[in-house]
């Protein structure tokens, strides 16, 4: 399974550069997600990340395209109603282009689009989602018998959680609060990682 860090928008540029580069090593991807940032904040974030040893091929840069052109980044995720993924990889031709998907049926048109791969939440109940019920398992599962991209699941997951997504077929977890808020993100991560290898329906 892949794992997939996703940042909080809680910390400062510095801190936030400081704490991706602490986990790089142990997760396969890193979405940059940081919605009050500025536009200059996230770019100057990206250029601190590449001066601090960061490998491009593991950032993605979340709902803000633009930054693929500005930083010269290559991976964008777009919201499930943000612009359709063609617009996307026209405008930035990057490599991979992903979406957030909350039912089957968002899950379908993302695939007609041409989405490399779809993020499915939440899951279960999450604090960044606080008074919003998840929309639970079930749907992930009819999910992946639907579609052939790979999905990767998100919201309230706890490493307790892992193995009951695997068996819905999950091809991989997306945590934010769990790595970003904790003590040590650098020792969650490594955890996380390390339940994520035990099992290996990897596809991308």
């Amino acid at each position: 399974m892949k794992l997939i860090a996703i940042t909080n928008d809680a910390y400062s540029v510095e801190e936030t550069c400081t704490k991706i580069l602490e986990i790089h090593d142990y997760v396969d991807f890193i979405h940059i997600r940081e919605k009050s940032k500025s536009m200059l904040e996230i770019y100057c974030l990206c250029k601190q990340l590449l001066a601090g040893g960061a490998d491009k091929r593991k950032i993605v840069i979340n709902g803000r395209e633009e930054i693929l052109l500005l930083a010269n980044m290559l991976h964008v995720h777009l919201p499930e109603k943000g612009f359709l993924i063609e617009r996307t990889r026209r405008r930035t031709a990057c490599q991979l282009a992903g979406k957030s998907v909350h039912s089957l049926k968002a899950a379908l048109e993302a695939e007609k689009e041409g989405a490399d791969y779809i993020i499915y939440g939440h899951c279960y109940e999450t604090d960044s989602k606080k008074g919003m019920p998840p929309n639970g398992i079930k749907t992930l599962q009819e999910i992946k018998q639907a579609v052939k991209l790979p999905v990767y699941a998100i919201g309230g997951i706890s490493e307790d959680k892992v193995a009951g997504l695997y068996e819905c077929g999950a091809d991989g977890i997306c945590i934010m609060s769990g790595i970003f808020a904790a003590g040590s993100p650098k020792l969650a991560a490594k955890k996380y990682q390390e339940r994520c290898k035990e099992y290996a329906n990897t596809k991308i």
